[in-house]
């Protein structure tokens, strides 16, 4: 009754959440119907009401699929590395702009940074082939001219420098964008607490280990659990862009994750079931990951979601 009470009092705010509501139910509610068919033989022309029931036949096939040690090994792996590298990267980097003074140089640094994250995986990728191209790539000509290799190294062709490649590219592309929110949350502790560490004699690094990230470790907490809800999500989009969409084959036994592999397999032979049988376990496994994580976090004392 009281809950009532305080929305009919905020209905002209509470109202305003309406048609987010609705966008969520329609888009991502709605066609969770579509779990169903990793249960059926589904055929498109009988639909969801009349393909035959098979159970967790799809499952199995999955697991018991060749590729399935291969693809699990390089999905966890790649995203480990996405977690270990990415994710400390934007905070680094917020702790150093927040050091520098000179303000125009400090939003330059910003605006370059955080610029990369608007721009469409396709042309990043292009981006990222032309500079490792054998024929006049920037860094093959870099290297070259500082006598580092003797002749054009075709890095793309060359697994054992795929997942540095990838891992740096996600880094560039998302760090200026990560590190806008630690700033916001830097620029919200209280001066004071620098100017009387600073009369006690503690120096910048000294503040920066006592007062700045014990101040935006709640931000941090949250932002490692969605990064270990999201550790089985290794990067669809680049992982398929450099790699050719997947023609590349040398490449497959160290860029082959889950979601390439459902594309593979699953989309372009019409395994529409298997597909989304490998998704829903992926699924499964992240929403598992977030329990646990944020279930860590709260026995640690930390910032949680709930």
């Amino acid at each position: 009754m009281k809950l009532f009470m305080r929305f009919l009092k905020q209905w002209d705010i509470q109202i305003m959440v309406i048609p987010a509501i609705l966008v969520v139910f329609v888009f991502h509610y709605v066609p969770m119907w579509g779990i169903l068919t990793a249960f059926q033989d589904y055929n498109p022309g009988k639909g969801l009401l009349h393909s035959p029931w098979v159970g967790f036949k799809h499952f199995r096939m999955f697991f018991n699929a060749p590729e399935f040690g291969l693809v699990m090994r390089n999905t966890i792996v790649i995203s480990l590395l996405k977690l270990l590298i990415g994710f400390p990267a934007p905070i680094i980097l917020a702790l150093m702009l927040n050091e520098v003074k000179h303000a125009v140089y400090k939003r330059i640094v910003q605006t370059i940074s955080y610029l990369p994250h608007f721009i469409s995986w396709v042309i990043i990728s292009g981006f990222v082939i032309s500079m490792l191209s054998v024929d006049n790539g920037s860094i093959n000509m870099l290297l070259k001219q500082l006598h580092l290799i003797q002749e054009p190294v075709s890095w793309l062709s060359m697994p054992e420098y795929f997942w540095a490649i990838l891992v740096t590219t996600g880094v560039w592309k998302e760090i200026g964008f990560g590190a806008i929110v630690y700033l916001a949350a830097i620029a919200g502790v209280d001066p004071h607490q620098y100017e009387a560490a600073s009369i006690d004699g503690a120096g910048r690094f000294r503040q920066i280990l006592s007062i700045t990230i014990p101040s935006i470790t709640p931000v941090i907490m949250i932002f490692l659990i969605l990064a270990v809800s999201q550790i089985l999500n290794a990067g669809f989009e680049e992982i398929l862009l450099l790699t050719n969409q997947g023609i590349n084959v040398i490449l497959r036994p160290v860029s082959d994750i889950i979601d390439t592999y459902v594309y593979r397999v699953g989309i372009i032979n019409y395994r529409y079931s298997y597909a989304t049988a490998a998704g829903l376990f992926k699924s499964v496994i992240s929403v598992g990951l977030l329990v646990a994580a944020n279930w860590i976090a709260r026995k640690l004392g930390r910032a949680s979601l709930w």
